[in-house]
C-alpha cells in the first residue's frame, strides 16, 4: 500500500476542491450578521433545509435583535416549533438577542471567545460566525467536518472536536481555513455521509485513508 503523508494529503484535498468546488459557502440563508446568528443557533441538530424554511417567518416576524429581545419564549417557540430542541433554542434565542442589545450595542463581535458569551452560541457555532461574517482564519467542527477528516486522515487521533479543529487549523494554509469548512461540510453532507460513505463517486479516494482500508468491501458493494 502506498503510503501518504499527512501534507500530502492536504495538497490534494485542497487541489481537488479548489477545482470541484471553488465557491463553496454555507447553505444557511441569511443577509446579516443577526440572521446568521439565529440560522446558527436554529442549526444544531437540524437540517440546514429545515431551518432556511423557519427562518422567513421568524425574521418577518424579528427582523433584528430588539424586536426579538423584546418576544416572549411561547411567540418564538410557535415560529421554530419544526425545528429540533425548539423549548430551548426559543430561550437561547431571546437570551442572544437581549445580550446583543444590552452588552455589545447590537454589533455582532468578531471575537470567538466574546460570541460564546451569547447564548446558545458555542465554540463550533462562534467560529462558524466569525468565519462567514468576518473571514476570519478559524475552523468550525461539527459532526460532518470531525467524521470526514478523520475518515480521510486530515486528523489523527482527535477524539474531540477541538482536538481535530487544532490539527486542521494547522495544516491548512490560514487563507483557506474558511473554505475548507465548507469542503469538510458539503463533502460530509452529500458524499462522505455517517452511514454509507459514497466511495464509487468520490474524487478523494487516491488519497483517502478510510478508502484505503475498505478497499475491497467498498469495491465490491
Amino acid at each position: 500500500m502506498r503510503r501518504i503523508s499527512k501534507k500530502q494529503r492536504f495538497e490534494a484535498l485542497i487541489r481537488y476542491f479548489q477545482d470541484a468546488m471553488p465557491e463553496a459557502e454555507t447553505e444557511l440563508e441569511y443577509t446579516d450578521p443577526y440572521q446568521l446568528i439565529v440560522a446558527v443557533i436554529l442549526s444544531a441538530q437540524c437540517t440546514d433545509k429545515r431551518v432556511n424554511l423557519i427562518t422567513p417567518g421568524f425574521f418577518k416576524r424579528f427582523p433584528e435583535a430588539d424586536s426579538l429581545a423584546q418576544a416572549s419564549q411561547e411567540e418564538v417557540f410557535e415560529l421554530i416549533k419544526s425545528c429540533s430542541y425548539p423549548n430551548n433554542k426559543s430561550k437561547h434565542l431571546i437570551g442572544m438577542a437581549r445580550t446583543l442589545v444590552n452588552e455589545f450595542n447590537r454589533t455582532v463581535p468578531a471575537d470567538v471567545e466574546q460570541l460564546q458569551r451569547l447564548p446558545g452560541v458555542g465554540r463550533k457555532s462562534a467560529n462558524v460566525i466569525a468565519s462567514v461574517i468576518y473571514k476570519i482564519p478559524v475552523m468550525p467542527v461539527d459532526t460532518h467536518v470531525f467524521r470526514v477528516s478523520a475518515r480521510i486522515g486530515l486528523t489523527s487521533n482527535a477524539r474531540t472536536p477541538l482536538q481535530a479543529e487544532l490539527q486542521l487549523v494547522k495544516n491548512f494554509p490560514e487563507s483557506l481555513i474558511s473554505k475548507a469548512h465548507h469542503w469538510l461540510i458539503l463533502h460530509g453532507r452529500y458524499t462522505c455521509t455517517a452511514r454509507k460513505p459514497d466511495c464509487p463517486r468520490c474524487g478523494l479516494r487516491d488519497i483517502c485513508r478510510y478508502y484505503s482500508s475498505n478497499k475491497l468491501y467498498v469495491d465490491n458493494q
